[in-house]
């Protein structure tokens, strides 16, 4: 089982960055409003980037430094 880390764009242009063992479930979860409650507001998201770890502590390290990028650093990621 992969754990990742990934950033979502919504419909608003924000960014949302989380963790999650199932990306696809993940995404599905936040667009019908039963993900976090950032994004139930700022509906449809887009995937626009992830990254799989082989541990949830490796992958949870990595989102939370993300979460420390500044708004550009985040958009310089996702077009990498």
């Amino acid at each position: 089982m992969g754990h990742y880390v990934y950033i979502l764009r919504c419909a608003d242009k924000t960014l949302y960055t989380g963790y999650t063992t199932d990306l696809d479930r993940r995404v599905k979860e936040h667009n019908q409003g039963k993900g976090a409650k950032y994004t139930r507001g700022r509906r449809p998201v887009e995937l626009v980037y992830n990254e799989e770890y082989d541990t949830r502590s490796k992958a949870q390290k990595k989102e939370y430094e993300i979460k420390e990028y500044t708004r550009q650093k985040k958009l310089s990621l996702i077009e990498e």
